[in-house]
Parts: C-alpha cells; structure tokens; sequence
C-alpha cells in the first residue's frame, strides 16, 4: 500500500473516528443527565397525581445506560439511546443552514429514539402489540440539539444552531411528549383485522389471545439519516 493511501487513512481515522468518539461520548453524558431530568420530573408528576387519585400508576424505570421508561397510567414512553453516530441526509435542509455551512462536522449527530407503547403490552408481554417512534433527539459534539416528529416535536426544536440539550430544555421536550401521548387515545381495531385468529395463539395466551395492539398513531417520518 502506497504511503499516499497509509496517510489518507490515518487522516480519516483521527479525524472522522474522532468526531464520532467526540459526539458519541457527549450524547451519552446528555443521556444521563436526561434521566436526571426524567426522574425528577415523573416525582413531581405523581405527587401531584397520586394525591388526587392513587389508582393512576406513574413511575420511571431504568432499563440500561441506553434506555428508560416513563409509565404514564397506560402509556409509557421508551427513550432509547442509539450506539451509533449518524450525519444528516445529504439532502436535509439543515445543511443549507449558516452553522452547518462553516463546519460540516456539526452535522454528526447521536440519535436518542423516543418511542410510545401501551403499559399493558409490557405488564402482560404482549409480545405481538406494537409501538410508535413519536420522535428523534439529535445531538452533535457541541451539544447542540434537533428533534424531528409530529405536533410540536416538527417545529419547535429546529434551530440547531442555537438550541443547547440542556436541563430545561430536556423537560420541556419530556412535558411535550407526555401531552402529545396522553391526548392519543386506543381505537378498537377493524373488525376484518381481528376476525380470525389462530389455535396457536389461543393456546399459548392463556387468558387473553394475544392480537396485536397499539394506537393509531401513524407516524411517519420524511427525513431520514445515513449511517456512515
């Protein structure tokens, strides 16, 4: 191998790898700060909930140092912390932004999922009961911070240049999120949907017969992200 092709790939190795260790290692401590910001939120929440009406379960669970749990009476609310470094689509219109344009770099980002499932589809395993991605977090090195979903995740937290993820701002998005899934109720499936089921799941749901159960949400997102 040419001395040319050893130094362009030495290059790319302590600058891109870098970058990605640099974004990766911030969107991990914001992560934990996050859950800080969630747990103190959910205390609040229940204290005030709970004195008017026991019956209502409101909790926060820790799964891994990539995911938590909010349980929200029948919703909960799944954050999940992707292991890899994603850049922008090249055709995303935050390219054509001033920030970006000075340094292509910022448009690394970590992703943190945030994804809307119903209490019981965990309290049951209900293996076959579906959830929605109701939103994407993206944080690049310098703490900077995109969301993308629907409502008010599409348009308020689009000024990459000069939001920073930080305390407020994370329970501002957690409180926002809460609302958008709380005024999503569960809708009785169509009929021709579970009108047939089989011996199969009848035998091994015991109780209930375990057909696929989630809120009718659609969410779909025209952005994507390429991993690199």
């Amino acid at each position: 191998m040419e001395n040319e092709e050893l130094d362009k790939i030495t290059e790319m190795l302590c600058t891109k790898s870098v970058l990605k260790q640099d974004v990766f290692k911030n969107t991990v401590d914001q992560f934990q700060v996050l859950k800080k910001v969630a747990i103190s939120l959910v205390d609040r929440i229940k204290e005030k909930v709970c004195s008017k009406d026991d019956r209502i379960i409101i909790d926060y669970h820790e799964k891994s140092k990539y995911e938590f749990h909010i349980i929200l009476a029948g919703d909960i609310l799944v954050f999940n912390l992707h292991s890899n470094v994603f850049k922008f689509d090249e055709n995303h219109t935050i390219w054509k932004t001033p920030y970006l344009e000075e340094d292509e770099s910022r448009g690394y980002t970590g992703i943190i999922n945030v994804y809307n499932f119903l209490s019981d589809s965990f309290r049951f395993n209900r293996v076959n009961d579906f959830g929605y991605l109701i939103g994407r977090l993206f944080v690049n090195n310098e703490n900077h911070f995109y969301a993308e979903g629907k409502r008010t995740l599409s348009f308020l937290y689009t000024d990459f240049a000069n939001l920073n993820f930080d305390p407020p701002l994370m329970e501002d998005i957690i409180e926002n999120l809460m609302i958008h899934i709380l005024e999503f109720d569960l809708y009785a499936p169509l009929y021709e949907l579970v009108s047939e089921v089989s011996v199969h799941e009848v035998k091994t749901t015991g109780d209930s017969i375990q057909l696929k159960t989630g809120k009718r949400m659609g969410f779909q997102f025209s952005t994507d992200v390429n991993i690199k």
